[in-house]
């Protein structure tokens, strides 16, 4: 794939357009403050709320969603997943003008139809990978992180630059960003979380610190054998890769990894994961999600109150007072 950067987008295909970030969270307010700070004329959409109060507090105007929508050129969706199909429907779809550019960071109710655009507008997405805490961050610092641009309707023909120049505004092609689908970052970043980053982690450090436990092992050590030192090892990858892992730890752990690693995580495993693929792609997760959001969440919010009762959960909260500062 095509990596792009600075001298591949020109700022200047958005002169005069107003840019509507539609909510003020982690995202919404790290992407608007950076685009603001690259020269960019920003507003907000969001209803009375904390959100509302932090968007006025850091300078922007701050208006409703119906009215950040009618003023903005370009329509820059940063709210939960559960909210963009509702809150398009009321808010938003009757407030666009042809040429208009909806855009969003993440493909999921335009690759699930929760919003069907008008032909006349352009439809794109700027996607940090990265919390917008640490992109936020990154831009300050004078650099970016990487990130994902896609193009799903190209009504104007100017999409992709204008995609591009957003990324540009957001300090991501300081790093470098790549062109592919809405469908590709969708499914990938739907796959990745459940099945590897929240899913697949989580329940890997609770089995390995129940076993320990259950065989008599203090839970303090557990929780920083299976559990804290996870964060070294991502470390080490995240700088050079898994080899450069490798190289770090000892010969014992390497050995360990390759001796014990595929009896815990045996082929099947594989299986398992094309299954989800299919669930996410057929759409089955997205059809269950957004019914348990739209229904009140019960089952999400029982699941939520969970894990603070696990024991590695207390364990580990009195474990890391001991990296506190004194």
């Amino acid at each position: 794939m095509q990596i792009l950067h600075d001298s591949d987008a020109d700022l200047g295909i958005l002169n005069g357009k107003t840019v509507a970030v539609i909510g003020y969270g982690a995202q919404g307010r790290a992407q608007a403050l950076c685009m603001r700070d690259s020269g960019l004329n920003v507003i907000i959409g969001v209803r009375p709320g904390k959100s509302f109060d932090a968007a006025v507090q850091d300078g922007f105007k701050v208006v409703s969603v119906s009215e950040a929508a009618a003023l903005g050129d370009i329509i820059h969706l940063l709210l939960p997943d559960e909210n963009h199909g509702p809150v398009y429907k009321e808010e938003i779809a009757d407030k666009l003008k042809a040429g208009d550019v909806l855009s969003c960071s993440h493909g999921f109710n335009f690759v699930f139809k929760e919003i069907i655009p008008p032909k006349d507008v352009d439809v794109i997405m700027i996607a940090p990978k990265s919390p917008g805490t640490e992109e936020r961050k990154r831009f300050v610092e004078g650099f970016g992180v990487p990130g994902l641009i896609a193009v799903k309707q190209d009504y104007s023909g100017k999409a992709w630059d204008i995609a591009l120049a957003l990324a540009k505004a957001e300090g991501l092609t300081r790093a470098g960003v790549l062109k592919c689908t809405m469908e590709q970052e969708t499914y990938e970043d739907l796959f990745g979380e459940q099945n590897v980053l929240c899913g697949g982690m989580v329940d890997l450090m609770k089995y390995g610190f129940e076993t320990l436990i259950e065989a008599g092992y203090p839970p303090e050590m557990a929780y920083f054998e299976c559990i804290h030192e996870a964060k070294l090892i991502v470390d080490l990858i995240y700088e050079g890769g898994i080899q450069k892992m490798n190289a770090v730890i000892s010969n014992t752990a390497e050995w360990g990894e390759y001796y014990n690693g595929p009896f815990i995580l045996p082929p099947d495993v594989k299986e398992r994961m094309k299954e989800s693929l299919k669930r996410i792609e057929n759409g089955t997760f997205a059809r269950e999600w957004l019914a348990e959001a739209r229904s009140g969440a019960k089952t999400l919010k029982a699941k939520r109150e969970a894990p603070g009762q696990h024991p590695a959960e207390i364990v580990g909260a009195e474990t890391r007072k001991m990296f506190e500062k004194k």
